[in-house]
């Protein structure tokens, strides 16, 4: 006796041209897209375009069968050409597959490597973005009054971060504009600096932490090691099979 799971699984939510379409085979559908694409595809407007196609799909089956498309010329030379594709790539992913990299070999390259798994410094901050400097005064000296630059940032800024009072969380060298970069790495912890004129405006600027230059550990890394080496073995294994190969086979360019 099927139980209530089964059930739900075969639910028929369409018959197109004699197919019953079922819930397992909408979900089915559904688990071949992206997690990200997955999540818009669960709610119920998504889904019943989803169905949509599957019905417009089994519509267009049908019709080629009446038609008799797989008979066709241009049909079979296409199986074919998949055919030779499907085959070409499972052979070469037949030379790669099996790579493994070893626990010991990962730490011999973070050794080895040292000097690449190092952040540099960073600043944790959050900031006002006004289009004038006399509005950056008003909103500094309300701050220096009393106010909260976070309460500052909601009334004042323009900047997409004014919803979370301004916070722009931690960012190191290279990823600010280099006036505020600049101001930002040499402010006082606590201390509001700025008016800090750059190409988006004029910024009011709070330090709330700074961290050192530090070495990043190896298990933070260890799967960014492990996918580098396995990319580098698997590529350099694919170019000695493609040279052996042409050895066997033969090449010759003509251009």
């Amino acid at each position: 006796m099927s139980n209530k799971n089964e059930a739900s699984k075969e639910k028929v939510l369409a018959i197109a041209a004699g197919h019953e379409i079922t819930e397992a085979e909408l979900n089915n559908l559904v688990a071949n897209y992206p997690p990200e694409q997955q999540i818009y595809l669960s709610n119920p407007k998504a889904k019943d375009e989803l169905l949509d196609q599957l019905i417009s799909f089994h519509l267009f089956a049908k019709m080629a069968e009446e038609e008799k498309i797989r008979e066709t010329e241009a049909y079979q030379t296409m199986i074919e050409k998949m055919q030779v594709e499907l085959a070409s790539h499972m052979a070469a992913t037949s030379v790669v597959e099996h790579i493994t990299v070893s626990l010991e070999e990962e730490k011999a390259f973070y050794e080895e490597n040292r000097a690449q798994f190092v952040q540099g410094p960073k600043v944790s901050a959050k900031h006002i973005l006004v289009d004038t400097e006399e509005l950056a005064r008003k909103a500094a000296e309300e701050i220096a009054a009393g106010k909260a630059f976070e309460d500052a940032a909601k009334e004042y800024s323009t900047c997409p971060s004014k919803d979370r009072g301004g916070e722009l969380g931690y960012f190191t060298t290279g990823q600010m504009v280099p006036e505020f970069e600049k101001a930002a790495f040499e402010a006082e912890i606590g201390k509001v600096v700025g008016p800090i004129q750059t190409q988006f405006g004029y910024h009011l600027i709070l330090v709330g932490d700074k961290k050192e230059r530090t070495e990043v550990s190896f298990e933070q890394v260890q799967e960014q090691i492990h996918n580098q080496l396995i990319q580098s073995r698997q590529q350099k294994a694919y170019s000695e099979k493609v040279e052996e190969l042409a050895g066997k086979y033969g090449v010759e360019k003509k251009i």
